[in-house]
């Protein structure tokens, strides 16, 4: 919360890892200083408990950023169990490591004075106004925050110790010029090489595997035959669209509802409008003054359209003696679209500025504002009668929905009775492969839910869209396990294809650099002059291959390498020197340096107290 509060810290990298530390702590609040708790531990820290509760604040915190953060995709990943664990660990993990952090500060005598805490709120952004203490703002921000201003400030001193520690460590950290130089000329090197692709394709043809090894290599690898849990769903669907398309509508309803709306098809008055458009330039002035003589000139009975081509600026409109186009209210301009409507037909105005100049405007004609004809809009109007009739009939029908699969929790079949519609069933499917039309993070979460999935029971109402809902139940489940032999072994017998395969490319690429190293030289090589580490159009694995190989002194430096599908044998010829490296990429990498190292000494910090702590997990989360 007081991020800018950085006493001590040094740089900006400093800071960077210093809120994350900030941003944990605020997670569990200021419970564990306002008096002992009766609360489950969910972990103890050299006796110290975090509590349950404590652990809840801080894990729904965190959700709440992520949900921020990441939007609809955390929706989709919030719907497996196993990932919402996984984010609930690693709260707790921080909440220890802060723990470990305050323990450290107060055995190694830090404090951080009442003066200090006063001058950390005074000088904090947030509560001030015009850059000055705002003590009105200060309260109205706790209160806001549900903060008690003794609360807070034991809060900002935990804090401000903690970071005595942390910003003691982080801020010694610093990255040599010529260390940040030598990387940037690393990554920026290029390389001479030559390769050759030894495909897998021809020897997979004629590989051949025996039951034999296929029950080997399932017998050996039962890991990798491991079946998710999956369901199998029934469920009654409830959606408006397909209400719209039997929601019949008469012509007679239609005219009535024309009838009832008639001023929502009256269409806008349409103005024919014409200008001398005098263009600023540099001398705005002098460009007024010539706008305003043509009115004069006007008044004094010149004709508009000849003015209008022997002086507007814009040429086009000036060829036809200053027409424009027909123009509703709001196209044009502000100034210009108010005065063009407030003119008469065949007057003109006065001078008119906008971004483009000094107009002089004309209306030229009137297109008054007409009601639509009935048939022109009748179509249209079913349509939103028909949706109007289905979106009442959906609202009627899921209110039964829901009613009658919660009174009726053990079959759906009272609830497709109860509103008219067929049950669906749905294939066997894991959490990876959901039916597309169901593929909903709600509708997932609920399909492997312990009410739904192992009681039997049926989901509550689940919105897929707008207007179109479910009820689920499981028909059909089957838990983890491992596949049977039959399953998998035509996936076996593949592998295994490719194995010999790759075993047989592979003994041809060796083959083929043993002729390069004899000197061959009637090898189709493909050239690669100034390969650089990011190429797009040569294989990654080869790119990584040839940085890894060492500088060739008076020969080239062959050796091969994997790849998907086969072996490269690569040649490398040359190794070229970095052009080019800017004090803009030296400073970059000194950031990201500076903050890998920096990362590195608050893990280590955390690590080291941690081995040296009782650190104990009594309630499993």
């Amino acid at each position: 919360m007081l991020e800018k509060i950085r006493d001590g810290s040094q740089g900006v990298i400093a800071k960077g890892i210093l809120v994350l530390v900030i941003l944990s702590f605020a997670f569990a609040g200021v419970s564990s200083y306002l008096g002992s708790t009766t609360d489950e531990p969910a972990a103890e820290v050299n006796g110290d408990m975090i509590t349950k509760a404590e652990l809840e604040q801080a894990y729904q915190s965190e959700r709440s950023r992520m949900e921020q953060q990441l939007g609809e995709m955390f929706a989709a990943l919030s719907a497996d169990e196993r990932y919402l664990e996984s984010i609930k660990q690693s709260v707790l993990e921080r909440l220890v490591a802060d723990k470990l952090i305050d323990q450290a500060a107060k055995a190694m005598g830090l404090r951080v004075s009442d003066e200090q805490i006063i001058n950390a709120v005074k000088t904090e952004p947030a509560f001030q106004t015009d850059g000055r203490f705002d003590n009105d703002r200060y309260q109205a921000i706790l209160r806001q925050l549900g903060y008690q201003p003794q609360a807070f400030r034991d809060m900002m001193r935990v804090d401000m110790t903690r970071r005595q520690l942390t910003a003691a460590l982080i801020g010694t950290e610093f990255v040599l010029p010529g260390e940040a130089k030598q990387l940037a000329e690393l990554q920026g090197q290029t390389r001479d090489v030559r390769y050759l692709l030894v495909d897998s394709a021809p020897f997979f043809a004629t590989a051949v595997v025996s039951d034999e090894q296929v029950k080997n290599y399932y017998d050996a690898n039962q890991g990798q035959f491991i079946s998710p849990e999956m369901v199998s769903l029934e469920y009654v669907e409830l959606n408006a669209t397909d209400f719209a398309k039997n929601s019949p509508v008469s012509d007679d309803e239609a005219r009535a509802y024309y009838e009832e709306h008639k001023a929502q098809y009256v269409s806008n008055e349409k103005r024919l409008a014409a200008h001398i458009l005098v263009m600023p330039g540099s001398d705005e002035v002098a460009a007024k003054t010539k706008a305003e003589d043509i009115v004069k000139q006007l008044d004094n009975g010149a004709d508009f359209a000849a003015l209008a081509k022997a002086n507007s600026d814009d040429t086009l409109s000036a060829e036809q003696g200053g027409k424009l186009d027909w123009f509703e209210p709001g196209v044009m301009e502000p100034s210009f679209d108010a005065a063009l409507f407030a003119l008469n037909k065949g007057q003109y105005s006065a001078v008119v500025k906008t971004d483009f100049g000094f107009h002089v405007i004309k209306l030229l004609d009137v297109q008054a504002g007409a009601t639509v004809p009935f048939d022109d809009v009748k179509a249209k109007i079913i349509a939103q009668l028909q949706d109007k009739k289905a979106v009442d009939q959906f609202y009627s029908l899921q209110s039964k929905l829901a009613d009658t699969s919660y009174e009726v929790p053990d079959t759906l079949s009272e609830t497709a009775k109860a509103v008219g519609v067929d049950i669906k069933t749905t294939a066997l499917f894991s959490r990876d492969n959901v039916p597309a039309a169901l593929n909903k993070p709600d509708l997932v979460k609920a399909a492997f839910s312990e009410t739904v999935m192992l009681k039997g029971l049926n989901s509550e109402v689940i919105e897929l869209e707008p207007n179109h809902v479910v009820v689920i139940r499981v028909k059909e489940h089957h838990d983890a396990g491992t596949m049977a032999l039959a399953e998998v072994k035509d996936s076996i017998v593949e592998r295994l294809k490719q194995e010999q395969a790759n075993d047989a490319a592979r003994a041809k690429a060796q083959e083929l650099m043993a002729q390069v190293k004899a000197g061959a030289t009637d090898l189709a090589f493909v050239s690669k002059v100034k390969l650089a580490r990011d190429a797009q159009d040569v294989d990654a694995a080869i790119i990584g291959k040839a940085f890894q190989m060492p500088t060739p002194s008076t020969t080239a430096v062959v050796d091969i390498v994997g790849l998907a599908n086969g072996y490269a044998v690569i040649a490398l010829d040359k190794v070229n020197a970095a052009e080019g490296v800017s004090d803009e990429l030296v400073n970059a990498l000194k950031q990201r340096l500076n903050a890998q190292y920096s990362e590195a000494d608050y893990r280590g910090l955390i690590d080291s107290l941690k081995a040296n702590a009782k650190v104990l997990y009594p309630v499993a989360e």
